[in-house]
């Protein structure tokens, strides 16, 4: 049993990125103090094998929350929620990337679906800055 079982939700018709979901979750689970600072989670691969995901899925997510000093990666002995996590600071440094993937995500699609239906690059760019002043 590992400190994950059952917690991850995946939503496979939601608008964002698996490994957003997952980061978010993890996340999460350390703000309402599900997960402690020291809690182990499961590696890569066995946690993409109870989520039937692909591991690189699993990986990204991780290596997110990793860059944001959420959990720590320590080879030979696994990946721990890190003992510095329960600062607020990290943990508002942690939601603001995972935001601002989630931006991206959703730029990057309104970007190719306004190309996709045959807008222009100044047209685009004119109904961005309209909608952004309003």
């Amino acid at each position: 049993m590992n400190a994950l079982d059952g917690r991850i939700r995946l939503d496979f018709r939601a608008d964002d990125p698996i490994f957003l979901q997952i980061a978010h979750q993890i996340q999460a689970l350390v703000s309402e103090g599900i997960l402690k600072p020291g809690d182990q989670l499961p590696t890569v691969r066995e946690l993409a094998i109870d989520l039937r995901i692909n591991f690189s899925t699993v990986a990204r997510a991780y290596r997110i929350l990793d860059e944001q000093r959420l959990i720590s990666t320590q080879r030979g002995r696994g990946t721990y929620i890190w003992d510095q996590a329960a600062e607020g600071r990290v943990q508002e440094e942690a939601q603001a990337r995972i935001s601002t993937e989630k931006l991206t995500v959703l730029v990057q699609r309104w970007i190719r679906e306004a190309v996709e239906s045959g807008a222009t690059l100044e047209q685009i760019e004119q109904v961005f800055h309209q909608q952004f002043k309003k």
